[in-house]
């Protein structure tokens, strides 16, 4: 068997290699737009007489936001004495998490077109690969929903964190009945719904390429060859 390496572009052309170059894409979008954020919100405080101050919350990933201050030294605002004020919450588990399963999908992906590409002959003459191949595509399904599902919670919390009523229970000032604390700016977190949105996609997609990939393993080949064809008789067993 020959086992060098021989380019092939016509697994593109087929589902089983064109669902991987799609993987490989939205893998990129989705840990992307994730771990390339970073923003800010403007809360504007109205003291009691009438003046105003204003505060820069600012975060980024992999948003574990008690590291990011509110108020970075002590001061003063609305004529009274605040300490350093830290920003609660911590989301960076479910955000690592969600970009760590997207660089190994995104790796995955990049590898197994290479051997689609290269090695193909060796993959199809073999039972080892198609099996390989079809556990971590399974696996891959199974850890982009649970992953999707733990970042889509875990940005809900950031949200949270960072409007008016999560500033305003961090701030011991904004507790004052004379002080209205507000957020007047939102940082635009149209990205990291996106991130969302291509995690769920890329459950889709790799559940999609599961069946092709079956296709190619040994369980598939037994099973279509054990069923009768069109011409065939049964001989029924002897009593």
């Amino acid at each position: 068997m020959m086992t060098g390496f021989r380019l092939n572009l016509s697994p593109l052309k087929e589902p089983i290699g064109f669902v991987k170059l799609v993987e490989w894409l939205t893998a990129i979008f989705a840990f992307g737009c994730c771990c390339g954020f970073s923003g800010k919100n403007v809360i504007s405080i109205l003291c009691g007489d009438g003046s105003n101050e204003t505060l820069n919350a600012m975060y980024q990933y992999p948003f574990r936001l008690s590291q990011f201050p509110l108020i970075d030294k002590n001061t003063t605002l609305c004529n009274q004495s605040v300490t350093t004020t830290h920003m609660m919450g911590d989301s960076a588990s479910s955000a690592e998490f969600f970009v760590g399963v997207g660089i190994i999908c995104f790796l995955y992906s990049m590898a197994a077109l290479l051997v689609y590409l290269g090695y193909m002959h060796v993959y199809k003459d073999s039972d080892f690969g198609p099996i390989f191949d079809f556990v971590i595509t399974a696996i891959v399904v199974f850890l982009w929903l649970v992953c999707s599902s733990a970042w889509a919670k875990g940005l809900q919390n950031v949200k949270s964190a960072t409007d008016t009523e999560g500033i305003s229970g961090t701030l011991a000032l904004c507790k004052g009945s004379n002080i209205t604390c507000e957020v007047t700016e939102f940082a635009n977190m149209r990205t990291l719904n996106i991130s969302v949105v291509f995690g769920y996609l890329n459950m889709l997609v790799w559940a999609f390429n599961a069946w092709f990939v079956y296709k190619e393993t040994r369980w598939h080949s037994r099973k279509f060859s054990s069923q009768p064809g069109p011409g065939r008789h049964q001989v029924p067993a002897p009593i």
